[in-house]
């Protein structure tokens, strides 16, 4: 097999099925669009190797004795089990673990590739497909979530989508409220065929419609070919409380939504968390730029079944442009905090999203929608001595990268020397810090890295580097754009 490869940026795939010339070009020029997005947040790509130990996967096999039965599996010369990758993410969690004194924390990647399900093809399903992720590892809720969630859309903007799709938002912590107040424990194992069984009849609300999951939590249900599919065998009043918590999301404002899911939850502690989760993601997002027609509360939202453990999001076409609504979810993600600890044995935050990229592709061409392709890479990564400030952090961001400046905002809790380090190890060209105090008097320091890397070679004692003062400044505010790119040039960068 071979190894996990870190890139500045992500090369173009040499071949991506059985592909004509135009649609290869519209995939790589999409490909790209989204590499370039994401590095301009400060991603770095990475491979993983196309095959795993099975174990590697764990438990998203649908049978782990007999691996093959749900993704494409052999055996090696030591009666190994080996798999091609079920999905990108677990990969990832088995990277991370390895490297992971190596690795820059919090940890921001994106990757596609092809993954592989031994599955029955369908119209839209195949057996090999591309996937586009981008993760953080090691960044707790709810700021890194509502990042990464904007980070999405961002995407979506840049292939030219803007008002033609919304963000589904839920959490997992809701069904797991949604559970405990039906008298069920969300981790026992006794407990376990009946919880799958609720949460797969919610799942089906999209496809199947309302009477369809009522009887699937109930009794049972027999499709129009005949077949039965056995229910959860909840009692009436149970059911009518599971679709009351569906039906929530339907009608009225996010606001409202999160107020009937909070009277719904109210005696359950994690579902009450889940709720003010969401209120919190739903704010950060706004300081990211994203729009309030974006994204919509949806508790009906479920995801892998026994993968999310926090805020989840879906990424539905439409919008604007009916004839996209046909295509409906490509793509989506959330919190997963328990993944790396399979490898690791601590639990390591994370949270991430992957598009489906058949699917997005063939939206694009639905509208016509021409990507042509651009490149970034890291410039500076903005420090906040307190997380107090990592909202006017978000919106300095957002700012800079509108500007067409690659920027990121340090999402860690270590203090000012492990921000300054986690910038060096970046190999940022500029630090930006504005604490509590400089933020009142409109004020903002900027640290010149590549300077003072080469003045501290030269300097012997501390009042040289004082001296040297020209590696770090204080400026206006107001004159936060003009003066870095002022700095940039002076690097050598001029791409801004």
């Amino acid at each position: 097999m071979t190894e996990d490869v870190f890139r500045p940026r992500a090369r173009l795939p040499r071949g991506l099925g059985d592909l004509r010339d135009g649609e290869f070009r519209a995939r790589s020029a999409m490909l790209e669009r989204l590499a370039d997005t994401c590095a301009s947040w400060g991603f770095v790509a990475l491979d993983t190797p196309l095959l795993e130990y099975a174990d590697a996967l764990g438990k998203f096999l649908p049978d782990e004795e007999r691996p093959n039965a749900g993704v494409f599996a052999l055996t090696d010369d030591d009666e190994q089990w080996l798999a091609l990758r079920y999905d990108l993410t677990a990969p990832l969690a088995r990277h991370v673990a390895t490297h992971y004194d190596e690795l820059p924390k919090p940890f921001r990647r994106y990757q596609y590739g092809a993954v592989f399900r031994n599955e029955k093809p369908d119209a839209g399903r195949f057996r090999q497909f591309w996937q586009f992720d981008a993760d953080v590892v090691g960044a707790p809720a709810p700021f890194a979530d509502a990042e990464l969630f904007a980070l999405a859309a961002a995407c979506l903007d840049a292939l030219g989508l803007q008002g033609a799709y919304a963000l589904r938002l839920s959490n997992r912590k809701l069904l797991d409220g949604l559970l405990e107040s039906l008298g069920i424990a969300p981790t026992s194992g006794s407990a376990a065929t009946r919880r799958l069984a609720i949460l797969r009849a919610i799942d089906k609300l999209d496809r199947l419609g309302l009477n369809a999951v009522a009887e699937l939590l109930g009794a049972g249900r027999k499709d129009a070919s005949g077949d039965f599919t056995p229910g959860a065998q909840l009692p009436p009043d149970a059911v009518e409380r599971v679709l009351a918590f569906v039906r929530s999301g339907a009608q009225g404002d996010n606001e409202a939504i999160l107020g009937r899911l909070q009277d719904l939850l109210r005696d359950s502690a994690i579902g009450c968390q889940g709720v003010e989760e969401l209120h919190a993601v739903e704010a950060l997002m706004g300081n990211f730029g994203v729009g309030e027609e974006c994204v919509r509360m949806d508790p009906s939202i479920v995801r892998g079944l026994e993968y999310y453990t926090g805020p989840i999001f879906e990424i539905e076409l439409g919008g604007k442009d009916a004839r996209l609504a046909r295509f409906g979810s490509i793509g989506g993600g959330g919190r997963y905090d328990d993944l790396v600890a399979r490898f690791k044995g601590v639990v390591v935050p994370a949270t991430g999203f992957s598009i489906g990229i058949s699917r997005l592709q063939a939206g694009l061409q639905v509208i016509n929608e021409k990507v042509s392709s651009s490149s970034e890479r890291l410039q500076l990564v903005i420090l906040m001595p307190s997380s107090a400030d990592r909202s006017a952090a978000a919106s300095m961001a957002r700012m800079l990268r509108q500007a067409g400046v690659c920027a990121e905002v340090y999402l860690g809790s270590g203090g000012m020397r492990a921000q300054m380090r986690y910038a060096d190890r970046r190999n940022a060209k500029i630090a930006v810090i504005q604490g509590e105090q400089e933020r009142a008097r409109g004020e903002v320091t900027l640290r010149n890295l590549v300077l003072g890397k080469r003045l501290s070679a030269d300097m012997k004692d501390a009042s040289a580097w004082k001296e040297g003062g020209a590696a770090q400044i204080r400026i206006p505010e107001r004159d936060l754009l003009q003066r870095i790119r002022e700095m940039l040039l002076a690097i050598g960068d001029s791409s801004p």
